[in-house]
């Protein structure tokens, strides 16, 4: 049995759950999300607390005991709460602005990069190199973190591109004339 699965969720006051059979739905100030989980585990919604428990002692049923307990907890955390995820842009005229719902980067290409936002997510620029990726789904905040990112990594050896704030990028040396 699932230790982390055995804990109920509970629910703070500003958040609505709906759950219906294996669908569950969270509404709160900060966004609304809403999962479908596999039908091998039982969902139960009573005095503001959401308990999992398995439907049946298949392995499958176990493992995914404790997950979808940690995805309903992340669900509501998101909704009340939310999440955000901080990046930073470094290099010479590479910088970043928002135009209605596109995100307009500079990175040194020969062309402009416009990425569309999607729905419920928040992005703020600030000094055109900090930008702030907000929203009440964790997985759809990282996707979008990761997708900009992509756009340029932080190369080793002069560090310049697109990081989230906090990564350690490992430089290297460069060449050396003789």
């Amino acid at each position: 049995m699932s230790r982390v699965g055995k804990i109920p969720v509970p629910i703070p006051d500003k958040v609505k759950v709906d759950v219906n059979a294996h669908t569950v739905s969270v509404e709160g100030p900060k966004g609304k999300t809403s999962r479908t989980f596999a039908p091998v585990v039982s969902i139960t919604l009573a005095d503001k607390t959401i308990t999992v428990a398995p439907l049946d002692d298949s392995r499958f049923s176990r493992a995914m005991f404790g997950t979808v307990r940690s995805v309903i907890a992340g669900m509501v955390q998101g909704a009340s709460q939310g999440y955000s995820k901080d990046l930073e842009i470094q290099g010479v005229g590479f910088k970043a602005a928002l135009k209605g719902k596109q995100l307009d980067l500079a990175l040194g290409y020969s062309h402009p990069i416009l990425y569309d936002i999607p729905e419920g997510i928040k992005i703020t620029v600030t000094d055109q190199t900090k930008l702030k990726v907000e929203g009440a789904d964790k997985q759809v905040v990282g996707q979008v973190t990761a997708a900009i990112r992509s756009f340029y990594p932080p190369e080793p050896y002069k560090g310049k591109g697109v990081r989230i704030v906090g990564e350690r990028v490992r430089r290297k040396e460069g060449k050396t004339v003789a």
